[in-house]
C-alpha cells in the first residue's frame, strides 16, 4: 500500500511525501520536487557560458580529432573559437590554441604530422601550420585579405586556398583639389555591379574570390584564377598535384544566373581553366576517388524551383562518363567523401529534422550510419553539423542528443557510437531544462502528416494549461529538429509551452513536400501551423485564451500572415519579416535570386501574384498587438519591410512596437547580448498581453 500527501512550501519548493510500507514499517519518503526553483532554470546570463563543438577533423590514422571549440566572451559580447585536440578514445583532451580571437578550419596534412588552420590575431587573418609532434607552429602567409577553403596537396608540399582579390576600377569623376586643411564631405559611392551589398558584410568593395597555392612551409601565394568571377568553394587536388578541380560560376551572365556553376580543372603548369561540366544548374562539392580516376559531385538541372534536390553524380576526372547514382534518393545531400576502397561515398543529409551520415554504393544503395548530427547552432533548433572520415573509416562528427549544444562524437569502424566531449555538462547538468517531445498531427488542409516538437517548462504539471508560444522557422526551405535552442529553452523556463515544427515547404521530407510552397508561400503552411496549435490545445496543455506567435525571417512572414488571417493569438512578435514581396524583391541583397526562384518572375510582370502573397495585403484584418523586431543593418530582409508593416499597423490604431537592433544584420542573435535582448523583448511583449510567466531568476 502506498499513500501520498502534499506538504506546503519547504525551502521555497513544493514537495511531495510518499508514505509506504517497507519490511513491515511505514516509511516517509521525500519525492522529487514538482516545482523547480527559478535559480535552477536555464537563464539569460547562461547564454554567455555555452560552448559548442564544430568542424571535427579526424586524423588520417583515425586516432585523434581536432575540432573548433566555440565560446562566448562576456566582456566583448562576441563569439570566439579555439582549436582543441582529443584522442579517439576520449582521452588527453587539450587545447592547441587559446585566447579570445578566432581559430578555425583545421585541416590535417595527408601524413597526419602537421595541421593547417586559419587564425585571426591582432586584426590579421592568416594561414598557420602546426607540427604535431613538437607543438611548434608558424604563420606561413602575410595576406591582405583573409584566406579560406584550405586544402593540402597530396604530397603535403603545398596548400590550396581561396582569397578575395580587389578589382581596380577607374573613377567616374575626378574631384578638384581641395584647399589645405579643408574638411569636405566623404566621397560619393559609385555602384555599378548587380550585387553590391550582402547581409553581414554590408556594401561590397569590387573584389572576387580566386584560387591560390602556397608552399606548406611558407612563401608567396601564387594566383591561379582571374577574371570577374568568384571561386569561393573548396577545391580538390588531382593525385599528382598537377591541377585542382573547383566549382565556380564563370559564365558571362553569372550575376543574372547565380546558380549556374560548373566544375573547372585548373592546371598549375599554365594556369589554364577548363570546364568539366556544362549543364544548366549548379555543380558543386567535387571529391576525387582514391585511385584518382573519378570525381563525385553534387548538382542538378535547374528548374527554377524554390526547393531542388541535388543528385550525386560520378564522372571520369576529365568530366566524361557522367552517371547519376542517387536517382532513387529523395533527400538533399551534402559533403560527399569517398570511402578508402572507392566502393561507396559517405554523405550527410537531413531526414525528418535529424542530421544523418550515410553511405551510398555505386548502385545507389544507402546505409545510414549516424542519426544525431547537429546542435551546432545555439539560437534556434535548426539542422546543422559536419563530419569527417579517417582513412580506415572512423567518423568524427558534431552531434547532440538534443538537450545541449553539440559535442564531438565518434563512430568506430565497428559502428560503436561514443561521445568524446562534454562541453556543457558543468552548466546544463546543473540546470532544470525544458523537455523536448516529438509530436505530429494532420493538416486541416489535406490531412498531410506534419512533424513538430513540443517543449514544456521544467516544472511542467500534467492537467495544467499553460500560456503557449508557436515559434516558426525561417528559410522558408529549411528545417527544425530535435536540437538545442537557447531561445526556446528560455521561453520554456519562463513558463510557456512552446511548439515548433516543420510545415510544408520544410526541407528533409523530400522534393514534393518542399515544393508544396513553390510560388505558393505563404499558403497552406498556415493550415499546417494552426492545426498544430489545435492539436496541443486538444491535449489540454495550452490555454486557448493565452496563445502567442513568433518567428524570424520566413517565420516572420508566416507570423504576419497568421495575424492577418485570425485574431485568436493574444499577441505576436514578427521578427525580420518580408511584408511586401514587391519591395523585398527590389531591395534584398540576393535580389538576382529571389524573383526567379521564389516568385514567378519580375514584379512588374506579376504584380497580382506578388501582392496576394504579401502579408501587407492582409494588414487591414489585423487586430493582434504586434511587436516588430529587426536588425538595422539587415540586407536579407531589409528593415524597410519592418517599417512598412509598423506604419501600416499604426495607421489602423493597432498596438504596435518596433524594436530596432543597432549594427545587427539578419542574424540578430549572432552576439550573445542580442540573443538575450531578443528573448527578453519577446517575453515582455507576451507578458504584457497575459502570458503571466514565472519570475526570472536573478543573474
Amino acid at each position: 500500500m502506498i499513500l501520498y500527501c502534499v506538504i506546503g512550501v519547504l525551502m521555497g519548493t513544493k514537495c511531495v511525501l510518499k508514505v509506504s510500507r517497507q519490511c513491515g514499517f511505514w516509511v516517509l519518503v521525500l519525492l522529487i520536487p514538482w516545482q523547480v526553483n527559478a535559480a535552477d532554470r536555464f537563464s539569460p546570463m547562461d547564454v554567455f557560458q555555452l560552448e559548442v563543438a564544430q568542424d571535427p577533423q579526424i586524423s588520417p590514422a583515425g586516432d585523434q580529432i581536432v575540432y573548433v571549440r566555440g565560446f562566448m566572451d562576456i566582456m566583448t559580447d562576441s563569439a570566439g573559437t579555439n582549436l582543441w585536440l582529443v584522442n579517439a578514445d576520449g582521452s588527453d583532451h587539450q587545447p592547441l590554441t587559446s585566447g579570445s580571437g578566432s581559430n578555425r578550419q583545421p585541416r590535417w596534412s595527408p601524413d597526419g604530422t602537421r595541421l593547417a588552420y586559419i587564425a585571426t590575431k591582432e586584426g590579421s587573418t592568416q594561414l598557420h601550420v602546426r607540427w604535431m609532434a613538437t607543438g611548434r607552429e608558424a604563420r606561413i602567409t602575410n595576406l591582405i585579405k583573409p584566406p579560406n577553403n584550405i586544402v593540402w596537396s597530396p604530397d603535403g608540399t603545398q596548400i590550396a586556398l581561396t582569397i578575395r582579390v580587389s578589382e581596380e576600377s577607374k573613377p567616374l569623376i575626378t574631384m578638384p583639389k581641395k584647399p589645405k586643411n579643408a574638411k569636405w564631405a566623404e566621397p560619393a559611392k559609385v555602384i555599378d555591379r548587380l550585387i553590391y551589398r550582402s547581409d553581414g558584410q554590408g556594401f561590397l568593395e569590387p573584389a572576387f574570390s580566386h584560387l591560390f597555392v602556397v608552399p606548406a612551409d611558407g612563401g608567396t601565394p601564387r594566383q591561379l584564377t582571374s577574371g570577374p568571377f568568384d571561386h569561393s568553394t573548396r577545391p580538390v587536388w588531382l593525385q599528382d598535384g598537377s591541377a585542382l578541380i573547383i566549382s565556380a560560376n564563370r559564365h558571362d551572365d553569372s550575376e543574372l544566373e547565380p546558380a549556374n556553376s560548373e566544375l573547372y580543372l585548373v592546371t598549375l603548369s599554365d594556369d589554364s581553366v577548363t570546364p568539366l561540366t556544362s549543364r544548366s544548374g549548379p555543380d558543386s562539392a567535387p571529391v576525387l576517388s582514391p585511385n584518382g580516376e573519378e570525381i563525385a559531385y553534387l548538382g542538378y538541372e535547374d528548374q527554377y524551383k524554390g526547393y531542388q534536390i541535388a543528385d550525386l553524380t560520378i564522372a571520369d576526372k576529365d568530366g566524361s562518363g557522367i552517371r547519376v547514382i542517387s536517382e532513387e534518393f529523395d533527400h538533399g545531400m551534402s559533403s560527399p567523401i569517398w570511402s578508402g576502397d572507392g566502393r561507396k561515398i559517405y554523405f550527410a543529409y537531413i531526414d525528418h529534422g535529424k542530421g544523418k551520415v550515410a553511405t551510398m554504393s555505386m548502385k545507389g544503395q544507402v546505409v545510414d550510419l549516424i542519426d544525431n548530427m547537429g546542435g551546432v547552432g545555439l539560437s534556434r533548433p535548426y539542422t546543422s553539423g559536419s563530419y569527417s572520415v579517417s582513412d580506415n573509416g572512423v567518423i568524427a562528427y558534431s552531434g547532440s542528443d538534443g538537450t545541449m549544444p553539440s559535442d564531438v562524437w565518434l563512430r568506430s569502424k565497428r559502428g560503436k557510437i561514443s561521445r568524446l566531449t562534454k562541453l556543457n555538462d558543468d552548466l546544463i547538468g546543473n540546470r532544470s531544462m525544458a523537455r523536448v517531445e516529438e509530436v505530429s498531427w494532420r493538416s486541416s488542409f489535406d490531412q498531410r502528416a506534419i512533424q513538430g516538437w513540443l517543449v514544456t517548462p521544467p516544472d511542467f504539471e500534467e492537467g495544467k494549461k499553460y500560456p503557449f508560444i508557436l515559434e516558426i522557422h525561417g528559410g522558408p526551405f529549411a528545417a527544425y529538429g530535435p536540437h538545442f535552442s537557447a531561445e526556446i529553452q528560455l521561453y520554456a523556463a519562463a513558463g510557456y509551452v512552446v511548439l515548433y515544427c516543420n510545415p510544408r515547404g520544410s526541407s528533409s521530407y523530400g522534393a514534393d513536400f518542399g515544393n508544396l510552397i513553390d510560388q505558393n508561400y505563404p499558403g497552406e503552411d498556415y493550415d499546417d501551423l494552426i492545426s498544430g496549435v489545435d492539436s496541443i490545445i486538444a491535449r489540454g496543455l495550452a490555454d486557448p485564451e493565452k496563445l502567442f506567435v513568433t518567428g524570424g525571417s520566413g517565420g516572420g512572414v508566416l507570423s504576419a500572415w497568421i495575424i492577418g488571417k485570425t485574431d485568436r493569438f493574444k499577441a505576436a512578435v514578427v521578427a525580420k519579416p518580408v511584408i511586401n514581396w514587391i519591395s523585398f524583391a527590389l531591395t534584398a541583397d540576393m535580389y538576382n535570386f529571389f524573383y526567379r526562384y521564389w516568385l514567378p518572375g519580375l514584379p512588374w510582370d506579376h504584380f497580382e501574384t506578388y501582392w496576394k502573397r504579401s502579408p501587407l495585403s492582409l494588414v487591414g484584418n489585423v487586430k493582434t498587438p504586434t511587436m516588430l523586431l529587426t536588425g538595422e543593418s539587415d540586407y536579407r530582409t531589409p528593415i524597410s519591410e519592418t517599417e512598412q508593416y509598423y506604419q501600416a499597423l499604426k495607421l489602423q490604431n493597432i498596438d504596435a512596437t518596433m524594436v530596432r537592433i543597432p549594427n545587427s544584420s539578419h542574424g540578430i542573435a549572432s552576439r550573445p547580448s542580442n540573443l538575450i535582448s531578443k528573448v527578453k523583448h519577446v517575453l515582455a511583449w507576451f507578458d504584457k498581453y497575459g502570458g503571466e510567466t514565472e519570475p526570472e531568476p536573478v543573474d
